[in-house]
Order: structure tokens, then sequence, then C-alpha cells
């Protein structure tokens, strides 16, 4: 009985006699592996990515946005910030106007909230700090407004002007110091429209003093945790519900709402879901390769065993029975996997970190993804080396001699 590390060495001494060809039956392997696990990782790194992207708008935010104009006002503010769960809220406006520095004008986005606003949206200050209720004139900047928009850097306690548009046509413009430059997020995902980088954010009573206003616009709100952020939310539907007269069969119903309310749970769900349908579709296309790299093995292996029918008949008349040849043969197939699998495994993380840094996505590289698709390999290889074996088993060993 010959025994595994002879069927190794046989099988070694084979491919080592025969290198072009054993090189051809492992690339359709190389490459299958490498695509597994390029996808793979690239799927997980597009589903991490999407939830920090996510996070990065807030701390358990939900959205309370008005259908229509005019809709929140203090009383709803209160309604909300009672609602068991809230632990934040700020109102938002935002539009865009001329915002002028030292002679530069340029349209830039400005939003009106309060002073929760920093905790609600996960702001970070790069120097000085965040408006409070009690300012009027004052500004924060995103970096981009401090150090991009303008033709000079724009400095802490530097003057902008804001010129703001009423309904009717009439211009006003007002003069607002800066208090605080925000420091330019790691993450680069529109943020619910909203981008900090390059907005100006003033104190909302003071848009609403000057466009003579007096609503909330809408909602940016905090729960105090992901584990209730989706019970909060459905609470606050129900009581905003309540207090705009909408009847109760048509609560599940958004288009008899006068405002629409979704959360951070809601939009990583949907994140998660495209995450997992772009993995799947990745790994399905790579897993083709895969299989046609099988095929590859199988082809070359069943050219192998008529390259060798003389081989086969001195090995059976030395005494090697059906079963050893099998083993022969079906062991010289799983060295030429593993190997594939091997040298697959190192290009496949190699492409999937390079084409996330390219992408600008986290470097993830599922270990338990990595560690099957290698095994996934090796069971290719020995699948798509059974038929050739079996075939080389069963060969009479008079025939086979006579073989030239």
């Amino acid at each position: 009985m010959v025994n595994f590390v002879q069927s190794l060495n046989i099988a070694v001494g084979s491919i080592r006699s025969a290198k072009i060809r054993s090189i051809l039956t492992t690339l359709g392997i190389v490459i299958g592996v490498a695509a597994v696990i390029a996808n793979v990782s690239l799927g997980a790194s597009f589903q991490q990515y999407f939830d920090e992207e996510i996070g990065s708008i807030g701390s358990n935010f939900i959205v309370i946005d008005n259908l229509e104009p005019g809709l929140f006002y203090e009383n709803e503010l209160e309604l909300v910030e009672n609602i068991p769960g809230i632990v934040g809220i700020s109102p938002i406006k935002q539009s865009t106007y001329e915002v002028t520095y030292q002679s530069t004008a340029r349209h830039l986005g400005i939003m009106g909230v309060s002073e929760d606003y920093e905790q609600v949206a996960n702001l970070k200050l790069e120097e000085g700090s965040f408006l409070n209720d009690k300012d009027k004139y004052v500004a924060i900047i995103g970096s981009d407004v401090a150090y991009e928009k303008f033709d000079r850097k724009v400095f802490i306690q530097n003057p902008i002007d804001i010129t703001f548009r009423k309904d009717d046509g009439s211009e006003i413009t007002q003069r607002f110091k800066v208090k605080g430059i925000l420091k330019s997020p790691e993450t680069t995902m529109v943020q619910s429209g909203i981008e900090p980088d390059e907005r100006i954010f003033i104190p909302i009573s003071t848009w609403n003093e000057i466009m003579g206003e007096s609503d909330c616009g809408g909602f940016f709100a905090m729960a105090s945790s992901m584990d209730t952020i989706e019970e909060t939310s459905d609470d606050l539907d129900q009581k905003l519900g309540r207090h705009f007269g909408v009847p109760s069969r048509d609560m599940d119903n958004d288009d008899a709402k006068p405002y629409l309310i979704f959360n951070q749970a809601e939009i990583l769900e949907e994140t998660d879901q495209l995450a997992a349908a772009l993995g799947g579709l990745l790994t399905s296309v790579a897993l083709i390769a895969l299989v046609v790299g099988s095929i590859g093995i199988m082809n070359i292996m069943l050219v192998s065993v008529t390259e060798r029918t003389r081989e086969i008949g001195i090995l059976k008349s030395l005494g090697f029975t059906k079963s050893n040849i099998l083993f022969l043969f079906i062991v010289e197939s799983i060295v030429l996997s593993v190997l594939g699998g091997l040298f697959g495994t190192g290009l496949g993380v190699v492409g999937a970190y390079g084409a996330q840094t390219i992408m600008n996505l986290p470097n993830t590289f599922p270990v338990e993804m990595i560690v099957i698709g290698f095994a996934v390999s090796v069971i290719v290889g020995l699948i798509a080396g059974v038929y050739p074996a079996n075939k080389a088993a069963k060969m009479n060993p008079v025939e086979a001699l006579r073989s030239e």
C-alpha cells in the first residue's frame, strides 16, 4: 500500500517534470481564488464603509423633515423633546446664500441650528467653540470654507457677510463673526444633504429674526442608544401623527402625513442590504472564475493521464493497485490546487488591498472567508481530479505498457 508521503513525492516529481503544464493547470485556480477573496474583501469593505459613513452623520440620529412649509414650531419642538428616549434635538433650516469675505463672494450652504446640533450631528471643532443658544451674529464654518473657498484663509473672529434673500425677492446683508472652525471629518459621504466642510452654521433664532420667520424648519434628534432608536422613532411618529390629526388607519402610509421620519438604524439596514447584494454579485462572478479554473484542472489532468499511460502501466506492473493509482492522481490534483490556492490567496489579498486603497475604502479582510476560499480551492482540486484519476486507475496494465 502506497502511503501519503510516497504519493506526495511522486506528485511533486510529476509536477516538476512538467512545469509549464503545472503552471497552466494552477493558473485557473489562482485567478479564481484571487477573485473570490478580493471580491469578498471588497464586499466587506463596502459594508464597513457604509456603516462608518452613516455613523459620521450623527449619533443615534432621527431626522424629522417637514413636507409642508411652516409645519414645525416651538410646540412641536417641545413635543419631540419630551419623547422618552430623545436626549438631544436641534431645529434645522438650510439654504444657499451669498457669503462675502474680504471682497470675495461665494455662494455657500447656510444652516440655522441650535447648540445641540454639535452633539447630535457628531461635529468636532478644530478651532474656537460651537455656537450656543445665547449667541446672535456668530458663525461656525467648515474647514473648506475656512481654507479653500476664499482667496485668503478665514480666521477665528474674522467677519463674514451673508446676504439673505427673502421669498419676495428682497435681500438683507448681515455681518457675522466667525466663532469656530469645524474639523474636517474623515468620512466623505454626503451627510443627509449636509456636507459640514462646505457649510456655515448660524443660530436658528438669528436666521428667523433676519428672515422674519418663527418656525423651526425640520428637526435633527438624537436617541439614547441604537438599541432603542426604532422604538423611540415609532413613539415619535405616533405622537406627531396624533398631534397633526393623522387617522390611526393611515399611520403606516407616509403619503398621509405632513412630515417624514427616518433614523440611523433604517439607513444602516438599507446600506447593509446594498453591501450584501454587491458582495454577493462580486462573489458570484468570482465563483464562476473558480469553476472555470476547476475545469482547467480536469482538462489538464486528463491530458496528463493520456501522456502518462505507459507510466501507469509500469506502476501497475510493479504492484500498484487500482486504489493506489487513484490516490496518486488525486494527491497530484490536490497539490496543484493547494499551490493555486496559496498563490491565489496572496494575490487576492494584495489585489483587495490595492483596490480598497485606491477607492479610499477601509482595509477589511474577513479571515474566515480567506480560509473558506482556500478550502474551496482544495475541494475543487479534489473534485476535478477524481474523474481523471479514476480513468487512470481503470487502465489495463498490458495495454498501458504497449502505449508509446
